[in-house]
């Protein structure tokens, strides 16, 4: 008989609970959405462009090999710290000894001729004085053509002169360049800096650049007295920012620190314009922005990954709402959408056009709910620069008044005159329902509590 009762029991309480339910969808209807409601209040913002890219020093010089040789010494370490001038390594030399041994040689022979043509000018001109004085004393001892033929031969004299000296500053030139080759198998640092790349090792054979193939990169130094940020900026924040903007700096090796910059230089175009883009491949435009780094202590590398927060504008106690609660309504006509306009900005339209007046255009206002007796309102807003979570108000609403900062997908749902109720004030409604003994007495029971209420 106990078994039959509990049983009774059960069924009238899944009774009674399925008319709860019923109850407490109707009650908790009649209090309104649940939202969130804030209040304006007044902040400080700051408008910031976050864009990634690298670390790198402001000067660096890759030095490639103008000779094709052997690598004979290496005389310095990647991460090493040089001085200009100091020498960094060394090729074998003997090819282009042995070419300059050769120069010299056909130097020397060249300025022997020139030596020899001196000398042929000079019999030539005693030749042709000699017989210009017999035909001066008696002109049947030398005929003219006795005396033309001698200046015919001192002319051809001084032409071969001219070219054997033209040969010996040939000559010379070759060995001037025989010598810069075995200059180039010495490499020598341009700048103070630092050894960042090395791709070389002793008995590696360096080559030399063609027209298709790059000749051998032996190593890099860079100047890290002045480091750089370089990062890739989108077309659509590139005209906020100027030089000189503030930015904070996050590099991924330094996670618990950040690193302050300037702006010191802005992209006049795009890292990847669309004419080198392949067709129906439209890739996003980006802007290189170079940051320098103010001076710290921290050891710094190049290609280190970094992300920079670029400080655009900054307003101080100025009017804010959160940005989830800033929505985008339609309006119902020009003219509506033009007497909004004049009643956030406190202006009058004077010079309207007459004839657009009564058109039926789909124009979209933002704007924020505001909330008055639990109930909505859409209020159109002006709004300024965007911070972190807040937009700046320029017109629209005051200090004080209470406007539904979400959910996001709720505000986009919100019409004029609906109910709302804070979500932070909500009571916890429910019900409860159980079956229990009575104590000693072993009696069974119930309870139900619907809205707060037993």
């Amino acid at each position: 008989m106990q078994r039959r009762t509990k049983v009774i029991i059960g069924i009238i309480g899944i009774i009674l609970l399925a008319s709860a339910a019923i109850l407490q969808t109707m009650f908790g209807g009649d209090r309104g959405i649940n939202v969130r409601i804030e209040e304006t209040q007044r902040r400080d913002l700051v408008e910031v462009v976050t864009a990634s890219g690298n670390i790198r020093p402001r000067r660096t010089v890759n030095i490639s090999s103008d000779v094709s040789a052997r690598v004979a010494e290496l005389l310095v370490d990647e991460g090493q710290d040089v001085v200009q001038g100091q020498v960094l390594l060394r090729l074998e030399p003997d090819q282009y000894e042995a070419s300059l041994s050769r120069t010299q040689a056909s130097l020397a022979q060249a300025q022997a001729q020139q030596t020899q043509q001196e000398a042929n000018l000079l019999r030539t001109q005693r030749d042709l004085d000699r017989l210009l004085a017999l035909r001066s004393r008696d002109s049947i001892l030398v005929s003219r053509q006795q005396v033309d033929d001698a200046r015919t031969n001192l002319d051809v004299s001084e032409a071969t002169l001219a070219s054997a000296r033209h040969g010996v500053s040939q000559a010379q030139a070759a060995v001037e360049e025989a010598d810069e080759q075995v200059s180039k198998t010495i490499f020598i640092a341009p700048m103070d800096g630092r050894v960042t790349r090395l791709n070389v090792e002793e008995g590696e054979t360096v080559i030399i650049g063609t027209m298709n193939n790059p000749g051998s990169l032996v190593l890099t130094i860079s100047d890290l007295s002045v480091i750089e940020v370089v990062v890739q900026v989108d077309e659509t924040d590139v005209p906020q920012i100027s030089l000189g903007d503030s930015a904070t700096i996050r590099i991924d090796a330094f996670s618990d620190e950040y690193f302050s910059g300037q702006v010191t230089e802005i992209g006049n175009s795009a890292i990847n314009p669309p004419s080198q883009q392949s067709a129906g491949q439209q890739a996003a435009i980006d802007f290189e922005v170079v940051i320098t780094l103010d001076e710290n202590g921290a050891s710094l590398r190049p290609d280190l990954s970094a992300t920079a927060d670029i400080v655009t504008e900054m307003r101080r106690s100025v009017i804010s709402v959160p940005i989830i609660a800033v929505t985008v309504r339609e309006t119902e006509s020009s003219e509506n959408q033009s007497a909004n306009l004049n009643q956030v900005t406190g202006t009058t339209d004077s010079g309207a056009n007459d004839s657009s007046q009564g058109e039926n255009d789909s124009l979209d206002e933002e704007g924020v709910f505001i909330v008055v007796n639990g109930t909505v309102t859409f209020t159109p807003i002006r709004l300024g620069i965007a911070g972190q979570e807040y937009f700046e108000v320029l017109a629209g609403i005051d200090i004080g008044d209470n406007l539904v900062s979400g959910p996001y997908q709720m505000i986009r749902q919100l019409q004029d005159g609906d109910l709302v109720r804070n979500t932070d004030d909500d009571i916890t409604g429910g019900f409860q329902f159980g079956i229990g003994g009575g104590g000693d007495g072993g009696g069974s029971g119930f309870r139900i509590r619907i809205g707060g209420s037993d």
